[in-house]
């Protein structure tokens, strides 16, 4: 008896053809599953975190009564929506100029021009929780790493161009 007969079937009995559907099935099935069986490992696997971002706000809405703490914000890393954190803090930074001083040192002192009250910076802390990989930490599906590009969304604001400056593990 031949392996493969005239008709294309194995054994005289199973077509070629059918196993090679069969196969395809298995192989679209496997490519479904997968990711979620990887995700489902990454969700047992998560930590809390804590990201700093510095917003330089330009006008007159002041980001402090925009972002409250304890409220949560929808977070946006490389352009992909990333889910919500919760806000930790909002901290107005200080805007000085280096100002020599007689001796040749220099001293910070409040920049006086009247148009550097028309912008602010705040340090913005948000906190949610990570997965840990071997490569670095994921939030909401995509790497979160000092440098990275975000934006913080809510339904009266839109922070974009801002980059990470710091982000924490906590245990």
């Amino acid at each position: 008896m031949a392996i493969l007969d005239s008709k294309g079937r194995l054994f005289g009995k199973i077509s070629v053809l059918d196993i090679g559907a069969a196969l395809v099935i298995l192989l679209v099935i496997v490519g479904v599953l997968l990711p979620s069986i990887t995700g489902a490992q990454l969700s047992s696997n998560l930590k809390p975190v804590e990201v700093d971002v510095v917003i330089r706000s330009v006008g007159a809405q002041d980001p402090k009564a925009l972002l409250k703490e304890g409220e949560k914000t929808n977070i946006i890393i490389r352009n992909q929506p990333s889910g919500e954190v919760k806000i930790k803090s909002v901290k107005e930074l200080p805007r000085n100029v280096a100002v020599p001083q007689p001796d040749g040192t220099l001293k910070a002192l409040p920049d006086p021009r009247p148009e550097a009250s028309l912008t602010k910076d705040f340090l913005v802390t948000v906190a949610g929780d990570a997965g840990v990989t071997k490569t670095g930490l994921v939030l909401g599906g995509n790497k979160i790493k000092t440098g990275v590009k975000i934006e913080l969304e809510g339904f009266t604001y839109d922070f974009s161009e801002l980059y990470v400056i710091d982000v924490r593990t906590k245990a």
